[in-house]
């Protein structure tokens, strides 16, 4: 059976929190990301953008479990790593409604979610008003990186084809710590922009 999907704004997601952390870490522990999850920092973090007013959540659900996820949240509301690469190239945050992240269980994918994840995203912030651009960062790996799964493709295609631009220059660094570290390390994060657009 399909996942249906469905969206959430702001504190309507409370129920799921929870579902929404292990999914997080169960899905990004595997390459390019890579991170040995944090259950007490994805709360944290997710209730960063529950508590946005303007934040959504796209859920994917197969029955009554949380099997892809996907956020967007006003970027004046994101923290200043996340703002501050904007600022330092003239973009009013007040125009950036910024993508978080996409999760979904490999036995969901290819069955089109992605793709509604993306519309509804940019369908809620088209509904909010006075944005001009859609955003998110992604990590980087090098293309002869050992840990790289046999298959493993990136996504640089399927963003482009929803309009999507890479950033040649606008970066951003985040810490975690990687699947058999003991200490976080620091990572870079390419930006990719659209024109909102009606």
């Amino acid at each position: 059976m399909a996942a249906r999907v469905i969206t959430c704004t702001g504190a309507q997601v409370g129920a799921h929190l929870d579902s929404l952390a292990r999914l997080r870490i169960r899905v990004f522990r595997d390459y390019p990301y890579l991170y040995d999850g944090d259950m007490a920092y994805e709360q944290r973090y997710l209730q960063a953008y529950a508590r946005s007013a303007g934040s959504v959540f796209v859920l994917a659900l197969d029955g009554d479990d949380v099997v892809g996820c996907s956020t967007g949240i006003p970027l004046v509301d994101e923290t200043p790593a996340i703002r501050e690469p904007f600022e330092a190239r003239g973009f009013r945050t007040d125009d950036v409604f910024y993508f978080g992240e996409s999760v979904l269980l490999p036995s969901h994918r290819g069955q089109g979610i992605g793709h509604r994840f993306f519309d509804l995203r940019e369908a809620h912030a088209r509904s909010l008003g006075g944005f001009r651009w859609t955003a998110f960062c992604a990590v980087e790996r090098a293309p002869d990186d050992p840990r790289s799964p046999p298959g493993h493709r990136a996504n640089d295609v399927f963003w482009q084809k929803r309009g999507y631009r890479r950033q040649d220059e606008m970066f951003c660094t985040l810490d975690w710590t990687e699947v058999g570290a003991t200490a976080p390390s620091t990572h870079r994060l390419r930006f990719w922009l659209r024109p909102l657009g009606d």
